[in-house]
């Protein structure tokens, strides 16, 4: 996956794609104009709500499909759109940033479209945004949430994602792209890239497969502080994918943990699994050698929570300790 050269310099140029977030904003506004309350509606502090905390390319909409099919209803999304706002794109940068404010005010369109929904049995989201840009907004909302953590290999998860960003840009699919307050266009759909993590890993220029790995550490770290934090590791399910994903006994655990009115006995595991068309997930020899190389760039206080659990079981952590050099997990 080398050869790209410095990617934290190519997010900022070439591939910009269209940029229509005043008239989006308008939109959103008008479709979501927070209406009068109506009876029936439980306070949103009591209403079920479920997030999850995960990379993406690590299972987010086999789960929607998963607990879609499994439950009754529930409304069940994977990455809304429209009146709910995704927390894609400019809410990350503003994050990163520090303008919590204008996280705020997206944050609450989004509770005023979820609050819609409250007469059913519980809300459930699948959307990989929610750690990049909105977590600790939204437990001020939704107090009493419980979360699915999805952890999948890191070179499965860098390598799909740097394959399917690379799939978007050569389809120049529209909106791919936004515009940050800095004026510099960043991809939608991951981090800015500002984050103190890639200022540790700049050393040396980064492939696009790199800077995904980088990504995923990143994406760990704010799960387990998200955690410790708010003290939510005991409302906290945790699933291995793909293994334990299309394990019915672990699905099984998890509707029960999840406490989420169920639409039958049988476990249903069907559904789309999101896969890149035309493309396989390989991972090479090269990619092992770029990953052990960039891990080494990062300092030793990003790798240590993988030497604990839910992580230090599977052989791939084995490639992530920190204070020397590391050793490329086994995909």
């Amino acid at each position: 996956m080398g050869g790209r050269g410095d990617f934290l310099t190519q997010r900022h140029k070439g591939t910009e794609g269209w940029d229509f977030r005043t008239l989006y904003d308008a939109l959103v506004i008008i479709l979501i104009a927070q209406q009068p309350d109506k009876p029936g509606k439980r306070p949103m502090a009591e209403f079920p709500t479920v997030f999850c905390l995960a990379s993406g390319r690590s299972g987010t909409h086999f789960l929607y499909e998963i607990l879609r099919r499994n439950t009754r209803g529930v409304v069940c999304r994977h990455e809304p759109y429209f009146w709910n706002p995704s927390m894609f794109g400019r809410p990350i940068y503003d994050h990163t940033v520090g303008d919590e404010a204008a996280v705020r005010m997206v944050a609450e369109r989004k509770r005023r479209a979820i609050e819609g929904d409250s007469r059913a049995a519980g809300y459930v989201e699948t959307n990989h945004a929610f750690l990049k840009s909105w977590a600790d907004i939204a437990i001020e909302f939704f107090p009493k949430m419980k979360l699915v953590h999805l952890i999948r290999n890191p070179l499965s998860v860098a390598k799909s994602e740097a394959i399917r960003e690379d799939l978007i840009h050569r389809w120049r699919l529209p909106l791919r792209n936004y515009r940050g307050r800095d004026g510099k266009s960043y991809f939608r759909w991951a981090l800015s890239g500002l984050e103190p993590i890639f200022e540790s890993a700049s050393s040396k220029p980064l492939s696009s497969f790199q800077w995904y790995v980088v990504q995923w550490i990143e994406i760990e770290n704010r799960a387990m502080q998200f955690l410790r934090k708010h003290g939510k590791e005991h409302d906290c399910f945790t699933l291995h994918s793909p293994v334990e994903l299309n394990d019915a006994a672990n699905v099984q655990s998890l509707l029960e943990f999840l406490e989420l009115p169920r639409q039958g006995k049988e476990i249903q595991l069907q559904g789309s699994k999101n896969r890149t068309p035309g493309v396989k997930t390989e991972i090479t020899p090269s990619d092992k050698q770029e990953f052990a190389d960039v891990v080494k760039l990062l300092p030793a206080s990003y790798l240590e929570i993988f030497q604990q659990p839910p992580y230090c079981q599977w052989e791939w952590a084995k490639g992530l300790m920190p204070n020397r050099p590391a050793m490329p997990p086994t995909p």
